[in-house]
């Protein structure tokens, strides 16, 4: 039966995930505590990894309970910042701005975040999926791969592309526990998922092989028309107005039903 197998958060867009046990749909549709703050640059666009390369050198961690974000770079240089408090939060954009050598600042969103589609919602793959695309590349682990992709709802106990059925005309809809998923749009990659999370360094040729796996591999059950190109994974669901508010947690049954 299949069932909710990971949830991740990412605390600091652009920055390390976190996984949680539980999260409760915000108002804006999405998971608490995702992309909820973002390095804003003096031209008011939030910044992440497609901007800074070097962003992928930095290891953090986010306590949910005391909202403390621990950063460490690989010179061994570590720091903690409270996020809940104002002045902590203009002090981490300091110290984000030396190290990427830019004029940032460190802002928050705790309605929708800093997601890339406000109006819509989270991230959605299965696990089939992650170790079918660990398997097109020599040196990619499927954990290598989750990071790389960077979803919010990792759903298991299903065959591999499942969460494409969930795009297109007359594509149902799938409940975790009592919360509904309507799926929206599939994922466009960007140069992010080509990058050693670790080390920011490029897989060769990613792109290429990515797109001829993906199309070789593409479902019989997925809607071709919903798809723009071959270099999309994952999607991005919608949660009814009625459905936020409501939590999802690891271990939830997950039914497919219709739209």
């Amino acid at each position: 039966m299949a069932r909710l197998e990971r949830i991740r958060v990412f605390p600091v867009k652009g920055l390390d995930g976190i996984d949680v046990e539980t999260s409760t749909i915000r108002e804006g549709g999405t998971l608490a505590y995702d992309r909820e703050f973002g390095l804003v640059g003096d031209d008011g666009e939030v910044v992440n990894g497609k901007d800074f390369e070097r962003i992928h050198e930095l290891r953090t961690d986010f306590d949910t309970e005391t909202g403390e974000l621990s950063v460490g770079t690989p010179n061994g240089d570590s720091r903690r910042f409270a996020l809940d408090e104002d002045d902590e939060r203009s002090r981490a954009g300091d110290w984000f701005s030396d190290v990427f050598d830019a004029d940032l600042t460190l802002e928050r969103n705790s309605s929708v975040g800093f997601v890339d589609r406000p109006d819509m919602g989270p991230s959605v793959i299965s696990t089939g999926t992650l170790e079918a695309v660990a398997s097109w590349f020599d040196d990619l682990t499927v954990d290598g791969a989750r990071r790389r992709l960077r979803a919010n709802v990792e759903i298991s106990e299903v065959e591999p592309f499942w969460e494409d059925r969930f795009v297109g005309d007359d594509a149902p809809a799938f409940t975790v526990g009592g919360v509904r998923f309507e799926g929206v749009t599939p994922c466009a990659r960007c140069v992010v998922p080509s990058r050693d999370p670790d080390t920011g360094e490029p897989l060769p040729e990613f792109r290429t092989r990515f797109i001829e796996k993906r199309r070789e591999t593409f479902p019989d059950w997925a809607d071709p028309d919903a798809f723009d190109h071959h270099y999309t994974l994952m999607i991005i669901a919608g949660i009814p107005e009625t459905d936020r508010g409501g939590s999802i947690r690891i271990g939830d049954e997950v039914r497919v039903v219709n739209r």
